[in-house]
C-alpha cells in the first residue's frame, strides 16, 4: 500500500539546521510531485517547498534561501534541509505526493525551534 513516512524532525535552537526525509513506497515515486508542508500549532497548512519530477523546484517565500528540497529517486525519497530556523518555522511537517487525482499524505513530523 502507499506509504509516506517523515522523518527527521526535533528540537533545535534558534539559527540551527534539520533536514527532514520522506520515504515513499507503493507508487511510481519518479512520476510525483512531491511537497512539503507544515501546519504551525493553531494555524493551516501551507506549503513550504515542492519539486517536480523534473526536479524543478518552488519555495514559499518565508523559506527561500534557508531551506533546500531535493529527492533521490532511487531511493524514493524526499528532503527537506532547513538552515538558520527561526521560531515560526515550529509545526508539523508533512510530505505530499502528487500526480493527476492521487494524493498522499504523511503522518508528519514535529519540528520545534526553540532557545
Amino acid at each position: 500500500q502507499v506509504q509516506l513516512v517523515e522523518s527527521g524532525g526535533g528540537l533545535v535552537q534558534p539559527g540551527g539546521s534539520l533536514r527532514l526525509s520522506c520515504a515513499a513506497s507503493g507508487f511510481r515515486f519518479s512520476n510525483y510531485i512531491m511537497t512539503w508542508y507544515r501546519q504551525p500549532p493553531g494555524k493551516e497548512r501551507e506549503l513550504v517547498a515542492g519539486i517536480t519530477n523534473g526536479h524543478s523546484t518552488n519555495y514559499a517565500d518565508s523559506v527561500k534561501g534557508r531551506f533546500t528540497i531535493s529527492r533521490d529517486n532511487a531511493k524514493n525519497t524526499v528532503y527537506l534541509q532547513m538552515n538558520s530556523l527561526k521560531l515560526e518555522n515550529t509545526a508539523m511537517y508533512y510530505c505530499n505526493a502528487q500526480q493527476f487525482l492521487n494524493n498522499f499524505w504523511g503522518q508528519g513530523t514535529q519540528v520545534t525551534v526553540s532557545s
